[in-house]
């Protein structure tokens, strides 16, 4: 069975057992999160199910494995010929989780 659920202004199809990176959520680690914004339901021998936007009642419940920032992104810009650089550095935060359960 698989859901996809919508969290940070992205959606991720996710089954149970599936480890992803999202944007930073609050919580420590080896807590439980429940996401309820779930577009989708569908797997084998099932019907697939579409909300509009979303489907009642159904929820995904996963578990906080990491909170950390990712590896650094440069951004360098330059005019050429005047002697203007400008090196900045970004390390954006994320939350790692695993999908424990899928309830349509």
């Amino acid at each position: 069975m698989y859901a996809v659920i919508e969290t940070g202004g992205k959606q991720y199809r996710a089954s149970v057992g599936d480890k992803f990176r999202i944007e930073k959520l609050p919580g420590e680690t080896s807590t439980e999160i429940i996401f309820d914004k779930i577009l989708a339901v569908g797997g084998e021998g099932t019907e697939t199910k579409f909300g509009s936007p979303y489907i009642n009642g159904a929820r995904v419940t996963a578990e906080i494995v990491k909170q950390a920032r990712a590896d650094k992104v440069l951004v360098f810009k330059y005019k050429s010929k005047k002697n203007i650089r400008k090196m900045r550095g970004h390390r954006q935060y994320y939350t790692e989780v695993v999908i424990r359960n899928i309830e349509a």
